[in-house]
């Protein structure tokens, strides 16, 4: 059995696509050690700092000083793991049977059948699953393995593309950019603030880019650009 894969038994077909185990213990022990690390120059500067005549930050200094020297070590390697336990959350975990598709990330489950998903591909790092009017279902971060990936989802039957079929179409999002339906450069400029201001991984992105679909709009981002396309949706927005 490949790493991170896990298969259930042959009468449920069912694949899980999760981050190797070896991978996250990895992850948990870097950000452990970091955070003692942390912790124990944080001590070492606040020794530091209480025997100068003068310095910033000397009221805090004092305090962290006056803590055991174990204690803020013990303090920056819980911190670490805590960090280690949101870096799992976030990752995503895919579930494949002949008939579903689900994708669970941060909590949030989405499950889509296999009849919606017109194809699947890989957007470099992430996962995109297109329905058949042409609109986006779903667009996630995905740092698993692209091979083991496309392997599992032809192995249960879902249709899987090597790269966007639709990625000659799109166009880069300025103000008032003629051919979008009424409404969409109001969400796009609204989004592309926050995108600025946040990232890609904000939820008023992510919420956002629902309002978009719905509209019939597909956007995607380069680098803090946005990228668009329509679509003529099957059903009402």
């Amino acid at each position: 059995m490949r790493k991170g894969l896990e298969q259930g038994t042959r009468g449920d077909r069912l694949t899980v696509l999760r981050e190797p185990v070896w991978r996250t213990v990895c992850v948990y022990l870097t950000l452990a050690l970091a955070g003692a690390g942390i912790g124990w120059l944080v001590g070492l500067l606040a020794d530091w700092l209480v025997t100068l005549p003068w310095a910033p930050l000397q009221g805090p200094a004092e305090l962290l000083a006056s803590i055991p020297a174990p204690w803020l070590p013990v303090a920056g390697s819980v911190a670490g793991l805590v960090l280690g336990l949101v870096a799992q959350h976030e990752q995503l975990v895919i579930r494949l049977s002949d008939d579903r598709v689900e994708l669970i990330c941060k909590g949030r489950e989405q499950e889509f059948s296999h009849d919606a998903v017109a194809t699947a591909f890989r957007d470099g790092k992430r996962l995109v699953l297109i329905g058949h009017d042409g609109g986006e279902l779903t667009r996630q971060e995905c740092d698993l393995d692209a091979g083991r990936v496309a392997d599992a989802f032809a192995e249960h039957g879902h249709p899987w593309a090597d790269a966007d079929p639709y990625e000659d179409e799109f166009r880069r999002w300025v103000p008032e950019s003629p051919g979008l339906p009424e409404g969409a450069n109001a969400l796009l400029k609204a989004r592309q603030k926050a995108l600025e201001k946040e990232g890609p991984s904000d939820d008023d992105v992510r919420d956002l880019r629902e309002e978009l679909a719905r509209l019939g709009v597909v956007v995607k981002d380069e680098k803090r650009r946005q990228f668009w396309r329509t679509f003529r949706q099957s059903g009402p927005a």
